[in-house]
């Protein structure tokens, strides 16, 4: 009876033009893991919980799309309740969603209720009209449409998109269905509807000219995916969503600065009125429209605060404030005006430890812990959480000297929050965490458990990965514990030894070299100890490698810059 259920599915699926649901699309959320299973779950939990912001911000048709990607994720979360429970309820509002009827099944399958797995594929079979049923040919056109842009919207969700190629295939599909959406429904698609599908396809070509244009023929590759995308978005700002034109409106300023990275002004620009236009002035309009309006003002200061235009960022946050200032309504507005004074800190931090500028203004981290606060108040989370720990951190370290401890009180709050953090789901899987948390321990002088942290921080990194904070500063913390001698000093050797060879395992070989070559330079006497004691007791594996980086006229890659513990 199995083997007739699945070879009925097989014979219907090679009839489809299309197939429904998430489970088949060829995205790494629907293979094996490439690294660890827990960091796949790790990625995948904050995918989920970051994408729970996004429903607010979708009305129509796309909200689906959001919630059965949270189905799908949910799924490989092998919380198998709660995809169900997504799937039945978008089945309920929307019953001509084919994906949500597709998932759906797939979900019964797996927990073995062949029956109403078996009525799934039956209600899909109907929706596309492949039972001979009645539905009119026009309105099965406009499901498929709709099932194909909520396919769409997936694919830049995928996790383990760890190189810009990745990124590229995953957005370049999803545009790709995008348009097949648009030659399935045709005029039938609510012009509305399809606007909010433009919006998304030039969000994605702005992605992908961010790809293009670190390739040596950027201009050449660029210009297809500039012209796209400001087409498309000159389509949005005929939108009657004041979200969408506000945002569109912000899109465009940021298409128009990079005009002048083309050796001829691109087409598009002419074509859509663009010609005599300022970016200042498309920035302006997008703020006059979310004026009033503090979700969208938010969205707005999102988008300038990942661009990097930090004071147009903090000020529409304050509008932001001021339309709404209860942080239970309003906690995205605090949460945002806190990154951005935590980032430009660490920033003039940075400048003023290479001489290119005076003491960074610590104010900025009391008013980051002020709007911190107020949103753990009402909405405590991993992140806000983390972020606090890192506001504490550098309240309690010198202003230029991170190693010299000031306020030991603050350091204690900073490892307070970070015991929080690690009360919630995967806390314990984030390195940011571990490496933070090993920084504090390190002030207070407990290298030990500082080093702890940093074999747990690295341990959590991806195999391939090129950040190496978490190397050096075990590096650094182990080389301490040599120093400080002790009863045993061959338990800091070993330790070393071993942090070596797991680093080869788990970076590329060229950055662990950088690391032991930075290591010998700014400890040079330290070293030179550790490889006496080395040679006197024999291990002359680790004398090479650290002799390996002194070689005159080998080249290596820069050694990329520490974290700042900030997530966007």
């Amino acid at each position: 009876m199995e083997a007739d259920g699945t070879k009925d599915i097989e014979s219907l699926m090679e009839d489809m033009d299309y197939i429904p649901g998430h489970f088949h699309l060829d995205l790494n959320l629907n293979c094996d893991p490439v690294g660890p299973v827990k960091l796949r779950l790790r990625d995948t939990y904050l995918k989920q919980e970051s994408l729970r912001g996004e429903l607010e911000a979708e009305a129509g048709y796309l909200q689906y799309a959001v919630r059965n990607l949270l189905g799908l994720l949910a799924f490989h979360l092998e919380h198998l309740d709660t995809a169900e429970e997504i799937f039945r309820s978008i089945c309920k509002e929307d019953p001509g969603n084919l994906n949500a009827w597709a998932n759906l099944g797939y979900v019964y399958d797996k927990l073995s209720r062949e029956f109403d797995a078996g009525e799934c594929v039956e209600k899909v079979s109907h929706l596309m009209g492949l039972d001979g049923g009645e539905d009119s040919q026009e309105e099965a056109r406009i499901l498929a449409a709709r099932c194909l842009a909520e396919q769409a919207y997936v694919y830049p969700y995928d996790v383990e998109l760890d190189s810009e190629e990745d990124l590229r295939d995953r957005l370049t599909a999803a545009l790709t269905l995008y348009n097949r959406a648009l030659d399935y429904g045709g005029q039938l698609i609510p012009t509305e509807e399809k606007r909010s599908w433009y919006f998304k396809m030039a969000t994605i070509y702005i992605r992908l000219d961010d790809i293009v244009k670190t390739k040596d023929d950027s201009e050449y590759s660029r210009l297809s995916h500039y012209n796209k995308g400001l087409r498309l978005l000159n389509e949005t700002l005929e939108s009657e969503k004041n979200q969408h034109k506000a945002l569109a409106w912000c899109y465009v300023g940021i298409m128009l600065e990079r005009k002048e990275e083309f050796s001829t002004v691109p087409m598009s620009i002419h074509d859509c009125g663009y010609s005599a236009s300022d970016p200042l002035s498309c920035f302006g309009t997008a703020i006059n429209l979310a004026s009033g309006d503090a979700f969208t003002l938010n969205l707005l200061a999102k988008v300038f605060f990942l661009l990097g235009k930090h004071e147009m960022a903090t000020g529409i946050c304050n509008m932001a404030l001021n339309v709404l200032p209860d942080p239970e309504l309003n906690w995205q507005a605090y949460c945002t005006r806190a990154k951005i004074n935590m980032m430009l800190y660490v920033r003039d931090l940075e400048k003023a430890k290479h001489g290119e500028g005076g003491i960074p203004d610590r104010q900025r981290l009391t008013e980051a812990r002020k709007d911190l606060d107020k949103v753990l108040s009402v909405r405590p989370c991993l992140r806000t959480h983390l972020e606090m720990a890192q506001v504490y951190y550098y309240m309690g370290v010198d202003a230029l000297q991170e190693s010299l401890l000031v306020d030991e009180v603050s350091v204690n709050s900073a490892l307070v929050s970070l015991s929080h953090a690690l009360q919630f789901h995967l806390g314990d899987s984030l390195p940011d965490l571990h490496v933070l948390r090993g920084r504090c321990l390190l002030l207070k002088g407990e290298e030990q458990n500082a080093a702890d942290c940093f074999k747990r921080a690295m341990e959590l990194e991806k195999p391939g990965s090129t950040d190496t904070t978490a190397l050096r500063c075990l590096l650094q913390a182990l080389l301490t514990l040599f120093m400080q001698g002790g009863p045993d000093p061959s338990l800091a050797i070993t330790q070393l030894e071993l942090c070596v060879q797991k680093a080869e395992e788990r970076y590329p070989q060229d950055f662990v070299k950088s690391e032991l070559r930075c290591l010998y330079r700014t400890h040079t006497a330290e070293v030179t100890e550790l490889s006496r004691a080395l040679i006197r007791t024999g291990r002359l594996d680790l004398v090479r490698r650290l002799l390996e980086t002194i070689v005159p006229k080998q080249l290596y890659k820069k050694t990329p810059k520490p974290r700042s513990f900030l997530f966007a």
